[in-house]
């Protein structure tokens, strides 16, 4: 699992004109799992399963 900024970075996820991540993959909006035990803020794709961290 990569970090949101290394992936906007390569290519792999991009931003619409609302500033929603998109994984460039399928095209697809990433949701949002948060899990109060960890640092960082888990970015899914629901469509591949491709998977993101954003710190908080």
């Amino acid at each position: 699992m990569q970090s949101v900024r290394k992936g906007l970075r390569e290519g792999s996820l991009s931003k619409d004109n609302y500033e929603r991540l998109r994984c460039t993959a399928c095209g697809v909006s990433l949701t949002t799992t948060d899990d109060p035990d960890e640092v960082y803020t888990r970015r899914v794709c629901p469509e591949c399963g491709d998977q993101w961290k954003e710190l908080r």
